[in-house]
């Protein structure tokens, strides 16, 4: 977990933006597999929840130390 983090800290506003737009379309994607019963992407869906949360506060922060 400490990596995952890091590793997305070191991330510039272009890679966040765009990590934000693939893990979106990842949720996505998870959600209709978990309806069709592929009880696996439930793990999957909660770790994609969690990234995306920690990219927006990212994203966040980045906005408010430049206001």
């Amino acid at each position: 977990m400490p990596r995952r983090i890091e590793k997305i800290r070191e991330a510039g506003r272009e890679e966040l933006e765009a990590q934000n737009k693939e893990l979106t379309e990842q949720i996505f994607r998870l959600r209709f597999q978990l309806t069709t019963g592929q009880a696996e992407a439930l793990k999957r869906l909660r770790e994609a929840k969690k990234d995306l949360a920690r990219v927006k506060t990212l994203l966040r922060a980045q906005e408010l130390r430049k206001a």
